[in-house]
């Protein structure tokens, strides 16, 4: 009998899904999914072994076919070494696509199913995991079921956190972070300016200003009226109302804000018991001083509106290092809401940054509206399931498939957009448009195949073709870094060129409108894959006409050369990422890149971003400013705010290019990054030797490097919440470093006095933001989510002990193992090791750091797991 019940059931599951539909109504929520991380560096090669284990908890069973299960995965997985009876293959980009293999047996209830996956590279935290999952049933295939069940195990063993052999990066453990934070420089906050980015010029005296709406008003130099506006509108929010402005003197106590002939943004501040002078040449100068008037104001002035509000007394003389101090933000892998991107502009006009780099089209998202292309927005500002190109675009980077609720999806339109140029306008921000081409341009082009869908459908052949982005006769084979086989445009179709002036023409009326100032486009450049246009019958057309061009790496000098004479034409000047100003040539037989001097000492702006450590272009940036490109430092190893701030499974973002800190951009070296640049991304130290024999920055090339630049890719930032965490405190290094000269430490040429002055800014900083920056920026600009450190822990003598990096912090904890809250024991002095002990740090609004453990604290090492 058994043997007749085991051939029926087996029979029954060979039986087609659609059939089975018709018996079972399987539902793929009762499926828990679970992953983990196996090893690393498995069979001793760089890739990594991670499972998938599926629990059915339903009542109906997972039949053997008739289903499919799709999810975002940030690693290349081989789909020969897949288990479990399923197959898995990519999609497009990072979407992955599991289906039942020949044989499947199916997942009866009560029963699991593990599925292990080898992939290339490593897995080391949370942003590693796959994402956005979900169901698709054969029979409601236009339905997707988004997963409800799915843990991530946390790693915790050497296998699974280190990334290969050569890894001597240890773990963020808590003892480790203890050494770290009673290490700080107990200098007191007094010793350095009250203000962030440090003056020039800074004079402490004694006394107090006391500004109040009933006693003090703002006299301003008609020209700078909107200013005086702004100041008033800024006091509002501490004092509970405006004070009163007058463009004439007034007897009463004032803010004065003074014309005189300082440059384009210097300014002189002085507070007296008396009243406030701001004296500046320009509006800019004046904002400046302004920014740098309520940096003076006490923390907690922004947290309730007072009667009266109180400013020390000092003198002020400033000017920036750096004309050029930017912030990049990447709207199009995960959107941002309007307001967040105006509450953004706030923040970085108070550390006086006064470039907006706005990365708004890519190949997951296009994001402005440009009248007259509405499938840009429609289709390319979508993301969700089925992935219909004609509809939206496929998830990615765990949006998953609703693209009505999900950061995939969102675009500004014309009205935002002009919007969001006027306040960064009145904030003196330049707003940098970036069309990223020709690479990573998928939303373009499949928002453009849509549209030409459409008005062929409609007999409008001609029209159809006007702004097409691909040739639909191109036979070539690529796959980018992320995964995409058709992210590309065609640069020898003459409609490339019409859609780029349609795009360009479209943003210029919107600054026009917004009165913005538009002096330069970002043209993109970056990660154009091999492959692309060699089997594109108008590219090898394009090439057999008898010019200059003979090769298909030709075809991209022909395209940035076209791009920079659309742009000259309209008055523009060309930006792009570090391989637009790039040659391919040959060196002893081999590929070899150069500085391309076909558009050097052309204003030819270049964002340069490769220095990775151990890499091989660690002196790119300082190669092509000598060649004579203006270059915006961007590099990955201090300025990436998208790298994780310590290697730590709990800690989010990406890693590939290092982890970075608040530290790094604070310790950043514009003009000799190679002097504190001690190990590779592995944690390997590197002597003076490793850079002998590369380029250092000369004279010429000081005078080409323009500025410097933070940047947040948007790949792990799935909220408001998640954008404020990595950027804060980060920003506030990399205001310091493009506003105030090179301090001591920077330039000292005795490496034992250069690395103590080195320990002393750092804590005197560190002292800065956790007593003033942090506790303003818990309600400034109506508070931000910055990210809190966790504490340190040093168990020894039966002991634990706790401290915290900012001194803003407390820390509470529990014995039992449950998550301390802000209600927990507060630690006031050692704690018995005894129980389950957590940790946590909290802030003064009772957010809260990640938990750690004395027990997993270790010392800061980790050992071989292989």
């Amino acid at each position: 009998m058994y043997r007749i019940l085991l051939l029926a059931l087996c029979c029954w599951l060979a039986v087609p899904a659609a059939a089975q539909s018709k018996r079972i109504a399987v539902d793929p929520a009762t499926i828990r999914v679970d992953w983990e991380v196996i090893t690393n560096h498995h069979e001793g090669k760089a890739a990594c072994l991670s499972a998938f284990t599926f629990t059915n908890t339903g009542k109906k069973a997972l039949p053997a076919s008739g289903w499919a299960f799709y999810f975002n995965f940030v690693r290349t997985i081989d789909p020969a070494a897949v288990t479990g009876g399923v197959q898995v293959r990519l999609v497009n980009g990072d979407l992955y696509k599991m289906s039942p293999a020949t044989g499947f047996a199916g997942l009866a209830p009560g029963a699991t199913l593990r599925v292990e996956l080898v992939a290339g590279a490593w897995l080391v935290n949370q942003s590693d995991a796959p994402l956005g999952l979900f169901w698709v049933l054969d029979e409601q295939p236009e339905k997707a079921i988004a997963v409800k069940q799915y843990q991530v195990k946390p790693s915790t063993e050497p296998a699974q956190t280190m990334r290969s052999m050569a890894d001597q990066l240890p773990l963020a453990g808590a003892a480790a972070l203890y050494q770290q934070y009673a290490a700080l420089s107990a200098a007191p906050v007094t010793a350095q300016p009250l203000i962030i980015p440090s003056p020039a010029v800074y004079q402490a005296n004694p006394g107090s200003f006391f500004i109040s709406p009933a006693t003090t008003t703002i006299v301003y130099d008609s020209s700078f009226a909107v200013e005086a506006g702004y100041l008033a509108n800024e006091l509002s929010r501490v004092l509970g109302k405006k004070l009163p402005l007058s463009a004439q003197p007034v007897s009463s106590p004032a803010i004065e804000l003074v014309k005189n002939e300082a440059g384009p943004e210097a300014y002189t501040l002085s507070v007296t018991p008396q009243g406030v002078r701001i004296l500046a040449g320009s509006n800019a100068g004046i904002f400046y001083g302004i920014q740098s008037l309520k940096a003076l104001l006490p923390p907690a002035a922004w947290s309730a509106p007072a009667v009266s509000v109180r400013v020390p007394c000092a003198a002020v003389q400033d000017q920036p290092r750096f004309g050029y101090r930017s912030f990049l933000l990447d709207v199009a892998r995960h959107f941002q809401p309007k307001a967040q991107l105006l509450k953004t502009l706030d923040l970085l006009s108070f550390y006086k940054i006064n470039v907006f780099h706005l990365h708004f089209s890519e190949d997951e998202g296009w994001r402005v509206e440009i009248p007259g292309l509405p499938e840009l927005t429609q289709i390319g500002g979508r993301r969700g399931f089925p992935f219909d190109g004609n509809r939206q675009l496929p998830p990615s980077f765990g949006s998953g498939p609703d693209a009505d609720h999900s950061r995939g999806s969102g675009f500004y339109s014309r009205e935002d957009f002009v919007e969001i140029l006027r306040y960064a306008t009145e904030r003196h921000i330049r707003v940098i448009p970036e069309i990223e081409t020709p690479g990573h341009a998928r939303a373009a082009i499949i928002a453009m195949k849509a549209r030409y869908d459409r008005l062929l459908k409609e007999g409008k052949e001609a029209e159809a073709r006007e702004f097409m982005l691909h040739d639909p006769a191109d036979q070539s084979v690529y796959r980018s870094v992320q995964g995409w086989d058709d992210n590309v445009i065609n640069v020898a179709l003459p409609s490339t060129y019409r859609f780029l002036e349609k795009v360009v023409d479209g943003l210029r009326d919107m600054y026009r409108e917004a009165n913005a100032p538009l002096t330069q486009v970002h043209m993109g450049g970056d990660e154009v894959p091999a492959g692309v246009w060699e089997r594109s019958p108008v590219c090898q057309a394009l090439l057999q006409q008898g010019s200059a061009l003979t090769t298909t790496d030709d075809l991209w000098y022909y395209y940035y050369g076209k791009v920079y004479t659309l742009l000259k034409e309209r008055g523009l000047g060309l930006y792009g990422w570090e391989e637009a100003g790039m040659r391919k040539t040959r060196l002893d037989g081999r590929p070899h890149m150069i500085p391309n001097p076909d558009f050097a000492n052309n204003s030819f702006q270049l964002d340069v971003w490769n220095n990775v450590l151990g890499w091989g272009a660690e002196d790119l940036a300082y190669r092509l400013a000598n060649a004579g490109y203006q270059v915006v430092l961007s590099p990955v190893s201090n300025l990436y705010f998208d790298m994780a701030y310590q290697k730590a499974f709990d800690e989010p973002g990406y890693y590939w290019g290092g982890f970075a800190d608040e530290y790094k951009p604070w310790s950043f070296i514009p003009f000799d990054y190679y002097r504190n640049s001690r190990t590779d991304v592995m944690g390997n130290p590197l002597d003076n030797s490793f850079y002998k024999g590369k380029d250092r920055l000369t004279d010429y090339g000081r005078k080409n490097t323009v500025g410097l630049q933070g940047l947040l890719w948007s790949e792990t930032i799935i909220s408001e919440q998640r954008m404020e965490y990595m950027i804060l405190p980060k920003l506030m290094g990399l205001a310091e470093r493009a506003w105030a000269a090179d301090p001591a430490w920077a330039t000292e040429p005795d490496p034992a006095t250069a690395a103590r002055l080195t320990a002393t800014g750092w804590g005197q900083f560190t002292a800065m933001l956790g007593q003033r920056e942090l506790p303003r920026l818990d309600h400034y600009a109506g508070g931000f989510h910055y990210r809190i450190p966790p504490p340190g822990l040093l168990a020894e003598n039966g002991k634990v002990l706790a401290n915290v990096q900012y001194k803003n912090l407390q820390v509470r904890y529990t014995t039992d193992g449950t998550e301390p809250t802000g209600k927990s024991r507060l630690y006031t002095g050692p704690v018995d090791n005894t129980g389950k002990l957590q940790f946590k740090a909290f802030n003064a609004t009772g957010r809260s750091s990640r938990t750690v453990q004395p027990d997993t604290a270790g010392n800061g090492t980790q050992k071989r797991g292989f």
